[in-house]
């Protein structure tokens, strides 16, 4: 269910929280004043303002953590791809600048990037990889690997194809193991329902006063789905209209296509 709400877009994130949470203050609105329950309500009547900031602050506190996580997740995303790049261009110049011929080099590492581009990008919004380009990277290390490079252009080059070509599938790894995290899940259930206590606790405060009540229920909702609104939005770095993008890839397969060294 979480899932299915982050994945939304903006505005269906948004209406989704309004609901809920305009359903959930609506009903501690009728339980504390138009129930049979008023009765016990008035009962409970006399709990301090401090109540309800002692649920708010543990709600501000997660939600805090909540978005701190989410941010962390998009720079390692963007730092992922970024190394990525680098290291893809790396290697090229590499094969280019070395003394033997490096073409089979050059052309598995095209097809790796076209494979990334073309394919693997699309599927990581749903946190799959790509076969195609999970075969494009075993070609390029078979490529990497082979003895005849050392025999060639000396084991020093061979060293610094090989550790590039293993920090490429490195930032690969990284980049889809952060596609594929969902490890908030709990986080967000947890959020979700502290905002449902706090409104609670707003209704405990203020049992004698249904206009006072109101008002600070509306105002609490409206800021706790707005922020946690923007919060969704970026949850899931390669998916939505704030997604971490391919530009870096693409460019990179722009820059070896024409044959230019970096």
């Amino acid at each position: 269910m979480i899932d299915a709400m982050i994945e939304l877009p903006f505005a269906g994130i948004l209406a989704t929280l309004s609901l809920f949470y305009a359903a959930t203050g609506t009903l501690v609105y009728w339980l504390a004043f138009r129930s049979p329950a008023r009765a016990f309500a008035v009962k409970l009547n006399g709990v301090v303002a401090p109540f309800f900031a002692a649920v708010s602050v543990l709600f501000a506190l997660l939600t805090g953590f909540l978005a701190s996580d989410v941010g962390d997740r998009n720079r390692q995303a963007v730092r992922a791809v970024t190394a990525e790049r680098d290291a893809v261009l790396n290697l090229y110049t590499l094969s280019i600048a070395s003394a033997s011929e490096m073409g089979s080099i050059r052309a598995a590492l095209r097809a790796y990037v076209a494979a990334v581009v073309e394919d693997e990008w699309s599927r990581m919004a749903a946190s799959e990889s790509s076969q195609r380009t999970d075969e494009a990277m075993a070609v390029l290390m078979q490529e990497v690997s082979d003895p005849k490079i050392a025999v060639e252009s000396g084991q020093a080059v061979h060293n610094a194809l090989l550790n590039t070509a293993i920090r490429i599938r490195t930032a690969r790894s990284e980049r889809l193991a952060l596609s594929a995290d969902r490890t908030n899940d709990l986080k967000w259930a947890t959020v979700l329902i502290l905002g449902v206590l706090t409104q609670v606790a707003i209704g405990l405060v203020h049992l004698d006063r249904p206009r006072a009540h109101a008002a600070a229920m509306t105002v609490f909702s409206l800021a706790m789905t707005i922020t946690l609104s923007l919060i969704a939005l970026q949850e899931h770095p390669f998916n939505g209209p704030l997604r971490v993008m391919s530009t870096p890839i693409e460019e990179a397969l722009a820059k070896m296509s024409t044959g230019d060294a970096p």
